[in-house]
């Protein structure tokens, strides 16, 4: 059985994934750790990797099921078929989401420049830079066709 990408609506992919879970479907939602900042704190909180993605791991016939959550929109498309994402390549997701990325350096890097990604959830892989600032750094994964921004935290 493979793996599919299901479509959510904004912010309802941890919900989704937790009803999916409970009619028996087998579902990944990568989550992770950030700092938000309100007026008067900072929490630690677990927002999804991908925003409005979860997947599903579920047999062809069975896929109709998923739409009987709330929030669940679509399946993703690629090709004219449903997406599928290989177990080894969730496997890679999984075990990258164990490490943390703490910090980054940005040094002798411009707009525009193929860097590779040494550690975290997305290690191996390789991004464009999109946009370097004081504190934030932008990198589009062509592979996946995923914006990663890191921003830097106050230690």
């Amino acid at each position: 059985m493979p793996w599919y990408v299901i479509y959510t609506k904004p912010k309802n992919e941890k919900k989704v994934a937790d009803r999916l879970q409970q009619i028996g479907i087998e579902v990944f939602c990568p989550l992770v750790t950030v700092v938000k900042q309100w007026s008067d704190r900072k929490k630690k909180v677990q927002i999804p990797l991908f925003n409005s993605y979860v997947f599903v791991f579920i047999d062809e016939k069975d896929r109709e099921k998923v739409f009987q959550i709330q929030g669940v929109v679509r399946y993703l498309f690629w090709l004219g078929k449903p997406a599928m994402v290989r177990e080894d390549e969730i496997a890679a997701l999984k075990e990258g989401l164990k490490e943390t990325m703490v910090s980054y350096e940005v040094k002798g890097i411009k707009v525009g420049d193929l860097v590779p990604i040494p550690s975290g959830p997305f290690h191996g892989k390789e991004g464009v830079i999109k946009q370097i600032s004081k504190n934030s750094l932008q990198l589009v994964l062509t592979e996946l066709g995923v914006l990663i921004t890191l921003n830097r935290e106050d230690r």
